[in-house]
């Protein structure tokens, strides 16, 4: 019989947990209090008519405010506030070893229908109301419940069909419970004033009648969690995140559609940026936008390249970050690229990464990557996981993974999303570092050496994808926005479009060459199995000696047809050669 079944069989209860210190229960809000009232009452009656009972129930609230506003050709496009209230309820039945979680092989790809009856999470009440918010924890509760006896029954009978188990950890580890409870975060800015300054600044595009597209947006949030769980956690946290974005797009004269954008995040209202410096950063990204819609399509390539700073830390968090999360090295249907590399080098020996979300700031940036506990009420740690080139552990969860039976505080998820291990503050650093002259003058020697006229700057990216699933290809793409050709016989950069970099982790790893001594921060956020959330890298700029890049996709709508309405003065064109369209040579940048 499999071991994990043997353990199975074994009874566990839920314990009610003991009431908060009384310095903790002096600042924990009404509604913490609430949520353990009913988490108690909850773990001393909830069975099945089998008997059956939970060992673990948690439940958490994310109370999120926001403010959305955005601009366009000096007008307003949106302006709104909004205030929501969502409740996650976790329910597991079995024990630590073996519980409704544990994967389901080969089924309907893994997908059992009775997740869905769980999935989502629960709008409450804005109100501290206990008769309403009772209600709708009582009946998330009973679904939750009712799910996972569902599928731990399922569970049972797939173990008892399918061949054992590669990896036999348990379930779920055992963490200590913590009490920790901080005054809740509200947003303190004018949408009105933030109103009236992006319709300014937006105008500037009303001088630009080839960028067909363009925006100036403010967002910010103001998210407070609280956290009971059957363990005895009670947390009570929250942050605040903003952003300003500038973006501009226009469309080429062979039908492909081109953008720009420039973003400005802050942890806090003092941290915005100035009217001033939002309406240069919109400057520069129409410039760039025009640019791009002149530059000449690139041919597909491999060759050496220079992956700059932002350019480098999203690259990193793409082929590497998702790789070394936890749950992808026990499931059988992922490639598993790392997961028996610990000890192995996997990189050059002078690079170094670690995830540490503890840190709320690197230089003058605020990192997005930042939280206090993660959304398994662990607080969050410094992970090294390479040192010297060499692997030393993976990004953790409270799910284990052979040899590491304990999170490292990297559980996170969108509320209404099951938590999964995910990426922080994913840091890279070089004990080997050169100045970015010096590793562009690199780049021009190995040009020479593979005797290629050119090699290649990515200066900017926007985001990517990666495939780590046996089904596909154990490949990755990420999408420049910035590529320059650099010559190696020394005439002048050229700026190109249509770059898309492809390429599978292991054989692009052993191609770098060089660091940078210029380190530097990427805001962003992140989308995988537990939804959308946060994320920071931080990387210098890397050197390698091959890179292969594709043809970007590309559109087959020509330009519009009629000339723009609005003039290069910013005011209505009289459109007086009516019948002229954006490709003439006179509407021509």
């Amino acid at each position: 019989m499999n071991a994990l079944l043997m353990t199975a069989c074994a009874a566990w209860f839920l314990t009610v947990p003991a009431p908060p210190s009384k310095e903790a229960a002096a600042s924990e809000s009404p509604l913490l209090k609430l949520l353990a009232e009913e988490l108690a009452y909850a773990a001393e009656h909830l069975k099945s008519e089998d008997g059956t009972k939970p060992y673990y129930l948690a439940y958490t609230v994310t109370d999120r405010q926001t403010i959305s506003v955005s601009a366009r050709l000096g007008t307003l496009y949106g302006a709104e506030a909004n205030h929501r209230r969502m409740l996650d309820v976790d329910v597991r039945v079995g024990d630590y070893a073996l519980d409704n979680t544990h994967k389901i092989r080969d089924e309907f790809g893994g997908f059992d229908p009775s997740d869905f009856l769980a999935a989502g999470g629960t709008s409450i009440s804005l109100d501290d109301e206990p008769a309403a918010i009772r209600q709708a924890i009582w009946l998330a509760t009973d679904r939750a419940f009712k799910a996972a006896v569902k599928k731990y029954q399922r569970v049972q009978t797939n173990l008892k069909t399918k061949v054992e188990e590669e990896d036999k950890s348990a379930d779920f580890s055992r963490e200590t419970p913590r009490v920790n409870a901080e005054p809740a975060v509200r947003l303190s800015l004018s949408m009105g004033e933030w109103a009236d300054r992006l319709r300014e600044i937006s105008k500037l595009a009303r001088r630009h009648p080839l960028i067909y597209a363009s925006a100036v947006a403010l967002s910010a949030s103001a998210e407070n969690r609280l956290m009971v769980t059957s363990e005895g956690t009670r947390l009570q946290f929250g942050r605040k995140l903003f952003r300003v974005s500038v973006s501009a797009g226009t469309k080429a004269e062979d039908g492909m559609e081109l953008g720009q954008s420039f973003i400005f995040d802050s942890a806090s209202e003092a941290g915005l940026p100035s009217a001033a410096q939002v309406s240069d950063a919109f400057g520069k990204v129409i410039e760039q936008t025009l640019a791009l819609r002149a530059a000449p399509l690139v041919e597909p390539y491999t060759g050496p390249a220079i992956l700059r700073n932002r350019a480098s830390g999203v690259f990193f968090h793409e082929i590497f970050g998702h790789r070394i999360e936890g749950h992808r090295q026990r499931d059988v249907e992922e490639g598993q690229t790392f997961a028996k590399k610990i000890g192995e080098a996997v990189l050059p020996e002078f690079l170094d990464v670690h995830d540490n979300p503890t840190m709320a700031r690197f230089g003058d940036a605020d990192l997005r990557g930042f939280y206090r506990f993660d959304d398994e009420g662990v607080p969050a740690q410094d992970v090294r996981l390479i040192e010297r080139g060499v692997l030393k552990t993976f990004l953790l969860s409270r799910t284990p993974v052979e040899k590491f039976p304990n999170s490292n505080g990297h559980g996170r998820r969108e509320p209404g999303r099951p938590v999964v291990a995910r990426q922080g503050n994913l840091m890279v650093k070089s004990s080997k570092t050169v100045p970015f002259a010096t590793l562009r003058a690199m780049l021009i020697e190995e040009c020479k050496k593979q005797d290629k006229a050119y090699g290649l700057l990515f200066e900017d990216i926007t985001g990517g994808f990666t495939t780590t699933r046996r089904m596909g290809p154990q490949a990755f793409k990420v999408l420049p926005v910035v590529v320059y050709k650099v010559f190696a016989d020394g005439r002048p950069d050229q700026l190109v479009r249509g770059v898309d970099i492809v390429g599978t982790p292991l054989a692009c790893f052993s191609k770098i060459v060089m660091a940078g001594d210029d380190p530097a921060v990427f805001n962003g956020t992140c989308g995988a199995e537990s939804g959308m959330v946060p994320v920071s890298a931080i990387s210098p700029s890397i050197l390698v000696s091959q890179i292969e890049i594709e043809k970007r996709r590309r559109e087959q709508d020509k330009p519009p047809i009629l000339p723009p309405p609005i003039g290069e003065a910013g005011e209505t064109s009289p459109r007086a050669d009516a019948g002229r369209g954006t490709g003439s040579k006179e509407n021509q940048p």
